[in-house]
């Protein structure tokens, strides 16, 4: 989630609601940005505009996708395996993987036509240290591409491909997004 100069580490001095100011709180001085935090931001916003996966109309719903065996979301630990309940309620939990299934988005575009994009696989690191993901079962996709990752600055649809089983190691406060290409779906 993105927020009005958060690109150029604006802190409206820790005023978390600050709309309502009309002064240096809530104004953006665009000649201060980090340039190279501005367009890495614009690429990342890019990104997920060209993937109906991250723009949905609606919420997720943990539903089963006719005749896939997989659900449109799914949550899972750094070890690859799905969360369970008790895994919820671990208050040191501070990563996580999320699968979006791009089968699932249940819209339609502007002529009626279904709208189907790539899965994505994101990996969420909270932790003060790199921790390494093991990648879901070949059941959640094959071949993993990591399009996006906030510790490099990374943007690129054709990154380092991983396989099912595989380790990618994500760097502490960081995001890593996989993509599983809509050619290589079953």
């Amino acid at each position: 989630m993105l927020v009005a100069g958060d690109e150029m580490g604006r802190t409206q001095q820790g005023n978390n609601n600050a709309y309502c100011q009309d002064n240096e709180i809530s104004w953006v001085n665009w000649e201060n940005a980090d340039h190279e935090l501005l367009e890495f931001t614009r690429k990342v916003i890019r990104f997920s505009k060209s993937h109906p996966v991250f723009c949905r109309r609606g919420w997720f719903k943990g539903q089963p996708i006719k005749g896939t065996g997989l659900e449109d979301i799914a949550w899972f630990l750094p070890e690859g395996t799905e969360m369970s309940d008790e895994d919820w309620q671990n208050g040191y939990a501070k990563s996580l993987g999320i699968f979006m299934s791009g089968h699932a988005l249940r819209s339609v575009s502007a002529t009626g036509q279904r709208i189907v994009d790539d899965t994505f696989y994101v990996l969420f690191n909270a932790h003060y240290e790199s921790i390494d993901y093991k990648i879901p079962p070949k059941k959640w996709g094959t071949t993993w591409i990591k399009v996006l990752d906030t510790s490099t600055a990374l943007v690129d649809e054709e990154g380092d491909t991983f396989q099912h089983g595989d380790t990618i190691t994500v760097a502490a406060r960081s995001v890593v997004v996989l993509k599983n290409p809509l050619s290589t779906h079953k």
